[in-house]
């Protein structure tokens, strides 16, 4: 059954509610504003040293009482408004989906295992840090609108761009690989807000001057071949090329498996571990799930459906709860959402947001918790359908709480195992079965042993993970130092890009792990590579998957498109999905 796309029971509700808000809006507007134009981030202090502006101190006196008085004018308003929205969270369904209707129903299926009994899937996983601008702020993040629009835009642009394969001229199987970036289309740059020195992608806006409006561009294939000596050893003085082996294979069946690719072996990777893994400075092409968390703001998520809905006709945002949590009750109020926001190219068959009741501290404010979906993939060649299991979520922030973050992975894998038992139906067949998010604790800090210990790691793989407390050698941190995100090193994704692969400049940018109280911080151990806070996640489980399939990883990715735009790396992760023929109807 199609998910209802409002989150109300009836238009009446929809309405009251819209009321409600749009008296509140205004003065939550103003004292936003009040509170931005009395904190600025590093860029901006820096483009004032510049242009020797010094005029900041009369924007922040005259700025903050004009919006001081406005706040306290519209703030009777707002309280009207309020006794109108608070008492109707009670009936609202905790997201809203938006579906884009395609333009053929083939768009929304994959068929690689009707064609051919296996098919690739795409993930990917982003904290955007999308706060009211007051608050990003505190981040050293600002301009939330205009941040919203152009991470849709980049995310589209690396999704949708040319689906460029090289086939390797070996008698031995190299793999299939695709090229750098450097052989894509020429981007123009254009200056934008927040991200000035970053060129943006070259993606179409409508006639009107909506902002989340984006048209799809549309490329063809194309294949190169290069010539392989499998006999030759690679130099030591020179360094190989670096290869993005994303692929394009939502929409057509995959025609081989590709081991690790040999360039992408000598850049680090370990052949024991036998993940392909790669930097890139694009999103991976042809995504298939998005996962993005701290999308806080109801506009930011109204611009990033608008801009991502021709690419994934199926979203669900505004994911949590409001006011009091339960609801008629004094006990705990949630001025957010939980910012999870879920993107897919596949229909949403069922949805489900359970929210964390053990928060504390600032973590209470918001309605963090788990949003889990079903999704459809298709029809295997037995015409039998094929579903798959997509949870997302984001886990409580402050350091030091590993105990609260080790029960709310207790509730994580508890509720999954529920939604999963109330939606099996013993005529489908599940593919993959996917977590991710930002878990907020790294595996090299000494202060996160006890999460690092826990037992969802022995349901879930990661990819990433060499044992508790250990990362495998390519590992890359995922949290960047917020007062040098914009210095020039790391504040576009190609300066991002090459000062990840060189682990002596990574040092300066990856916040490092935490040590334990009263012990001093020994990282990293004699031998081993320096790799920082890796706090995203992307997971995945066989056990719960359909006996006769069999999954791989194809490729784990850290994505460097969002410089500027946000203090986390977005991660990616491409599975290999193959099904034994003989047992796919059983």
């Amino acid at each position: 059954m199609a998910l209802r796309a409002s989150p109300f029971p009836n238009g009446f509700v929809a309405g009251i509610h819209a009321v409600g808000w749009a008296f509140i809006l205004p003065c939550f507007w103003f004292l936003d504003r009040l509170i931005a134009v009395c904190k600025s981030t590093t860029q901006e202090k820096t483009k004032r040293l510049e242009q020797e502006c010094y005029l900041q101190p009369l924007k922040v006196f005259f700025g903050s009482i004009i919006f001081f008085i406005l706040f306290l004018a519209t703030a009777p308003l707002a309280f009207l408004g309020f006794l109108l929205w608070a008492p109707l969270q009670a009936c609202r369904r905790p997201f809203c989906y938006h579906r884009e209707t395609p333009s053929t129903p083939e768009k929304e299926i994959q068929r690689g295992f009707e064609l051919e009994g296996k098919a690739s899937f795409g993930f990917a996983s982003a904290n955007l840090c999308l706060l009211p601008d007051s608050l990003a702020r505190f981040n050293n993040l600002g301009h939330t609108q205009h941040r919203a629009a152009a991470i849709g835009k980049h995310i589209v642009h690396g999704v949708c761009r040319p689906h460029i394969r090289i086939f390797v001229d070996s008698p031995s199987s190299c793999g299939t690989l695709s090229p750098s970036n450097s052989i894509l289309p020429t981007i123009n740059s254009s200056n934008y807000g927040a991200t000035d020195r970053q060129a943006q992608p070259t993606v179409g806006h409508h006639s009107d001057s909506t902002e989340g409006h984006v048209s799809v561009p549309k490329y063809n294939s194309h294949v190169v071949t290069v010539p392989c000596d499998d006999t030759e050893e690679p130099s030591s003085e020179s360094t190989p090329p670096i290869f993005n082996s994303n692929q394009n294979s939502n929409q057509q069946g995959r025609t081989s498996q590709r081991s690790a690719p040999r360039a992408l072996l000598s850049q680090g990777l370990r052949q024991q571990d036998n993940v392909p893994w790669e930097v890139s400075s694009l999103f991976p092409a042809n995504l298939d799930i998005l996962c993005l968390e701290e999308v806080f703001d109801k506009r930011a998520a109204q611009k990033l459906t608008q801009v991502l809905r021709p690419v994934f006709g199926h979203i669900l945002y505004d994911v949590g709860v409001y006011a009091c949590q339960p609801p008629c009750t004094c006990s705990s109020f949630k001025f957010f959402n939980s910012g999870l926001f879920l993107a897919s190219r596949f229909p949403v068959l069922e949805a489900q947001y359970r929210c964390f009741p053990n928060s504390c501290g600032e973590d209470a404010l918001a309605a963090k918790g788990l949003l889990s979906a079903k999704v459809l993939i298709g029809r295997n060649q037995k015409q039998k359908t094929v579903v798959g299991y997509f949870n997302c979520t984001h886990l409580h922030a402050p350091e030091g709480d590993g105990e609260i973050r080790c029960e709310q992975l207790n509730m994580v894998t508890k509720w999954i195992g529920d939604f999963q038992a109330a939606n099996k139906h013993p005529d489908e067949d599940v593919v993959f079965d996917v977590l991710c998010g930002d878990f907020n604790f790294d595996n090299c800090s000494p202060d996160d042993t006890l999460e690092q210990n826990h037992c969802l790691f022995e349901e879930y793989r990661d990819p990433c993970r060499a044992g508790p407390g250990k990362e495998k050698p390519w590992v890359i941190g995922t949290l960047l130092e917020q007062p040098t995100m914009y210095e020039d090193n790391v504040n576009t994704p190609e300066n991002l890009q090459r000062t990840l692969e060189r682990e002596e400049l990574r040092k300066q940018y990856i916040s490092p792990p935490i040590p334990a109280e009263g012990c001093p911080l020994v990282y990293p151990e004699t031998g081993q590579p320096w790799v920082g806070r890796r706090i995203d996640y992307i997971l995945y489980r066989e056990n719960s998957i359909s006996k006769h399939c069999r999954t791989e990883i194809e490729e784990m990715t850290f994505i460097t498109q969002l410089a500027g735009l946000t203090d986390h790396i977005p991660v990616g992760l491409r599975l290999n999905v193959i099904m034994d023929p003989d047992s796919a109807g059983e």
